[in-house]
């Protein structure tokens, strides 16, 4: 089985919210023949197409190979948050490694932010950076913990653009009473993600660099050349750069290793009109605090897109159901609305949901495991990895030195392993603990 044909038609988006609203869905050619190239990119999502972006734009030559479309993956499916800091926060961080690199992964956080606002911008996007992401509160002892961090940010990291709800504020925010509190944090935001990764891809090619869609990589031989095989034809490089995320499959034992991928969920409703100001009372994107995390937001055009919901082998279960389940218990007014629009995606994971940054043998570079936290994040590896490629690696290796435990039981036993924990954090969450 592979991933990036159980659940999708070949050369295919699926039939998402986001795909019935992308701005040019014209597709490119597939790799045909041999090439020669300096760098080739394995995978058309943010990672991909950013480091495609920006080694063009550095008078490198780069070819890009998508086994689908660009986009197709987790970069054009997710929720379109645009998050602070990294997956773990920085109280988290300052424990795990010294304040130093806590305060160093936090300045890049904050870089891969405005990155991603500065692409919109300097190439003309037809997508809009809204700003605001609410974190809502689900249990009452983790306010404290919410409102200490915004402190924190405000006093050690000069973050001043949280502002902190109470119980009613909340409730006023979102029309719900599942929260005790919690904040906005007005310098994250959220976006149309495929239009994002369709605009990095016109960016790239307007660039220079070389996209081919439908080109199925299968195999990868190192050697004083790489060789990078796909269905039609076969790329000589002296750089591979692997940008699969979730759809790595078997091309890099030793990323999979620390990788692993999952599945999320989200629905769109029809849209609500003049009632979506009573289940977001202002244009922001919310995220809870269950460890399997529900989040939200508004379309333009009004339907509130929800995420929730996770699974861990190759079919997607009912996605309505699955996520019809936690948005009526946040949002039980909604029980008779119809759901417009329901799709899945395969995004990764880590053992401490810090991104995984290697070089490999061979001058192959890999970023991945951004733990739904990649939109910022992900945009950055590809400027990072770019940057590496010309002699600028510093920004790389400070990715690269994060802690990465290997999932326990390798690949075959770390998805049985995750069920385990998976399941008892989902009861945790059922639980409210």
């Amino acid at each position: 089985m592979n991933l990036l044909f159980e659940n999708d038609t070949a050369g295919h988006y699926p039939a998402s919210y986001y795909a019935a609203t992308a701005t040019d869905t014209a597709p490119m050619p597939a790799l045909q023949g041999a090439h020669e190239t300096t760098v080739c990119i394995v995978g058309g999502g943010y990672t991909g197409l950013s480091a495609a972006l920006h080694l063009a734009q550095a008078g490198i030559d780069v070819t890009l190979l998508e086994a689908h479309r660009v986009g197709f993956g987790a970069s054009g499916r997710n929720g379109g948050q645009v998050g602070s800091g990294q997956r773990l926060d920085q109280i988290d961080l300052e424990k795990m490694l010294d304040r130093a690199h806590a305060h160093q992964l936090w300045d890049l956080a904050q870089a891969a932010k405005q990155l991603v606002r500065d692409l919109i911008t300097d190439h003309a996007m037809t997508l809009t950076f809204q700003p605001g992401v609410a974190h809502a509160c689900r249990r009452a002892h983790e306010v404290a913990h919410t409102h200490q961090l915004a402190e924190k940010l405000e006093k050690d990291y000069n973050y001043d653009q949280n502002e902190l709800l109470d119980k009613a504020a909340m409730r006023d925010l979102m029309g719900s009473l599942a929260f005790h509190g919690g904040v906005i944090d007005w310098g994250a935001g959220h976006i149309h993600p495929l239009n994002f990764a369709i605009g990095l891809g016109k960016a790239a090619m307007a660039a220079g660099a070389k996209v081919f869609e439908n080109s199925l990589v299968t195999h990868i031989e190192t050697g004083a050349k790489c060789a990078i095989t796909t269905d039609q034809g076969v790329v000589q490089a002296d750089h591979v750069i692997l940008a699969c995320n979730g759809y790595l499959g078997d091309l890099a034992p030793k990323v999979a290793a620390r990788v692993m991928p999952i599945n999320n969920f989200i629905i769109a409703t029809e849209p609500l009109g003049e009632a979506a100001v009573h289940i977001l009372a202002k244009p922001i994107a919310v995220a809870d605090t269950n460890f399997v995390v529900n989040y939200w937001r508004l379309s333009q055009d009004n339907r509130l897109l929800f995420g929730g919901g996770e699974s861990y082998g190759y079919r997607f279960p009912d996605i309505v159901k699955t996520v019809t389940k936690p948005m009526l218990e946040i949002y039980p007014q909604l029980a008779q609305t119809k759901i417009d629009y329901a799709w899945g995606g395969t995004l990764a994971i880590t053992m401490n949901r810090l991104p995984n940054f290697q070089r490999l043998k061979g001058q192959i570079w890999s970023a991945a495991g951004y733990s739904g936290h990649g939109v910022a994040i992900a945009t950055l590896a590809g400027k990072l990895m770019a940057q590496a490629i010309q002699g600028h690696s510093e920004g790389f290796d400070l990715m690269a030195r994060l802690p990465q435990p290997r999932f326990p039981g390798g690949s075959l036993l770390r998805w049985p392993l995750l069920v385990l924990a998976m399941t008892w954090y989902s009861m945790r969450d059922r639980l409210g603990r």
